[in-house]
């Protein structure tokens, strides 16, 4: 299964659409993102079916 984002592309959370996430890396079915504009914010993660396109 390949995965639908792609490192860097902008997305959000489907439970916090507010806040912008830039994809970092894509392994074993979970994304791993930072927020866009904090990038000193604690890396957060996420299954592909919790995101959407930014």
């Amino acid at each position: 299964m390949e995965n639908i984002y792609k490192e860097g592309q902008v997305v959000h959370a489907k439970v916090n659409p507010t806040q912008k996430l830039v994809i970092r890396r894509y392994v074993d079915r979970i994304y791993y993102c930072k927020v866009q504009n904090d990038l000193s914010h604690k890396e957060l993660v996420y299954f592909e079916r919790e995101i959407a396109a930014g």
